[in-house]
């Protein structure tokens, strides 16, 4: 039961949004499958991205990974990774689409603001306006450790100093005028004068004093994506982002009232409620059937939760390595190590294991579930299952009752893992009109149908107001 009137559409005429994100560093790949292909070969990257333009999506994400993840001090093995510089993949792909947009996971915690925000000008020049950013942070001190001044930040810090970073890119990007180069080769100067503006800037963290080196590219500035979902999180969204990633996209009532709480923020901010774009991640599997798509997902987890990765996913709640323990067998007999868990292999920190612990015996002993069966059925529970048409009717109630604005979609298998989605869940969403027939614009921000960046309408305001 939802808390909406399926009879009451407040968007009727709403569009779905859709994004492939092509992790690389996790464990939802499924990099073991016969059908699997290269997670490195750059014809991997271009086969997705081209699918996604063939069915019309919005963008290609590239997410980072600034170190390989361990555990108990070893390389974590089962995991994707070796993957290029984003940045550099993009720029590549950029030469192969003509539409869709690219956008860049990069880490404002390790990086500096006048050389990010070049490299990103750079590739939205290159793409004619096609560029996004996906401002991320971390706090913690393995990763922390591959840089001088290691982990250093705290969850607020980490914050303010991703704000002050793109207080500080955003003014690099607008550092050139408009039409500040010539337009003719009889022009006085290739530039026009005083049309480059010095960019100074002081604070906590950033002392910064350049001339920005790129002109503004066609959509003015690379589209802001956040994926925050603590109130601060949120927050920063609220005040900076374009879009906004969330864990919100699998239950109705759930993704309603995460997006109710996004425009709430909005409006406390003075910005129009509808001006952030929400697109959860999710992964979708598809079937000719009911009975075939929930046979296809009992595959794929089992794909994904392989005997190796169940133990060490249980091996951090429990704080102990389980390595020889059986994965179908029950649950470990040993009470749970507390222990400072740093983030290792992906996995959250967990405020009181012996609770969970405890949680997980009642109910595997309830549904007589192995271990690896425990920490499929308990673990994160993403994503959409069924046939095209009931999840076309599923995701147009979604976007027209407002509880989403689209999906981030995560292969779960490269590079082929998106063909059925465009092939036939994409035709079902046309069909219903909640799903674009075309491209009719040539940027990411007009994909998306977002206004100018938001320097820009300050710009305008102040002007008005003066």
């Amino acid at each position: 039961m939802t808390r909406t009137d399926p009879l009451d559409v407040p968007r009727p005429h709403a569009r779905l949004h859709l994004g492939v994100f092509f992790q690389g560093v996790n464990h939802w790949t499924v990099w073991s499958a016969p059908e699997s292909g290269s997670q490195i070969d750059p014809a991997s990257f271009r086969r997705v991205a081209r699918t996604a333009e063939r069915g019309l999506f919005d963008a290609f994400f590239l997410g980072e990974g600034l170190r390989l993840r361990e555990v108990d001090g070893r390389i974590h093995d089962l995991d994707v990774a070796g993957r290029p510089d984003a940045l550099t993949q993009l720029a590549a792909l950029a030469a192969v689409t003509r539409r869709i947009g690219l956008v860049s996971t990069s880490n404002a915690t390790f990086n500096e603001p006048a050389d990010l925000a070049r490299r990103l000008s750079g590739l939205d020049l290159l793409s004619a306006g096609r560029a996004g950013w996906n401002v991320v942070t971390t706090d913690n001190a393995w990763t922390g450790a591959n840089f001088r001044r290691g982990g250093y930040l705290d969850h607020a810090d980490r914050y303010r100093r991703a704000e002050e970073f793109l207080t500080v890119a955003r003014a690099l990007w607008d550092g050139w005028e408009d039409g500040a180069v010539a337009g003719s080769a009889g022009a006085p100067a290739w530039s026009a004068p005083t049309a480059v503006r010095q960019v100074r800037h002081r604070g906590p963290q950033f002392d910064i004093d350049l001339a920005p080196t790129l002109p503004r590219s066609a959509q003015g500035h690379p589209v802001i994506f956040q994926a925050g979902d603590s109130g601060e999180g949120r927050d920063f969204a609220a005040r900076n982002a374009d879009v906004i990633f969330s864990a919100h996209g699998s239950d109705f009532d759930d993704a309603l009232a995460f997006a109710e709480d996004i425009r709430r923020r909005l409006r406390a901010v003075g910005r129009p409620d509808d001006d952030l774009r929400i697109l959860p991640g999710t992964e979708i599997i598809l079937g000719a059937t009911e009975a075939e798509a929930l046979e296809k997902k009992r595959w794929i987890r089992l794909q994904q939760v392989t005997p190796a990765t169940a133990l060490g996913i249980a091996g951090l709640l429990w704080g102990i390595d389980l390595a020889d323990h059986d994965a179908d067998g029950p649950l470990p007999k040993e009470d749970p190590v507390i222990t400072d868990n740093d983030g290792s292999f992906g996995a959250r920190r967990i405020a009181d294991p012996r609770a969970v612990v405890a949680e997980w015996r009642a109910k595997a002993a309830a549904h007589g579930w192995s271990l690896r069966e425990t920490v499929i059925a308990l673990g994160p529970q993403r994503g959409h299952v069924g046939t095209p048409s009931a999840l076309a009717n599923k995701f147009a109630h979604f976007v027209r009752h407002g509880a989403i604005d689209g999906f981030n979609i995560t292969p779960y298998l490269i590079p082929h893992g998106l063909d059925d989605i465009v092939d036939l869940l994409v035709p079902e969403l046309q069909e219903r009109g909640v799903y674009r027939t075309e491209y009719t614009g040539t940027t990411l921000r007009s994909h998306l149908g977002l206004r100018e960046p938001l320097t820009h309408r300050s710009a305008a305001h102040r002007q008005q107001a003066g």
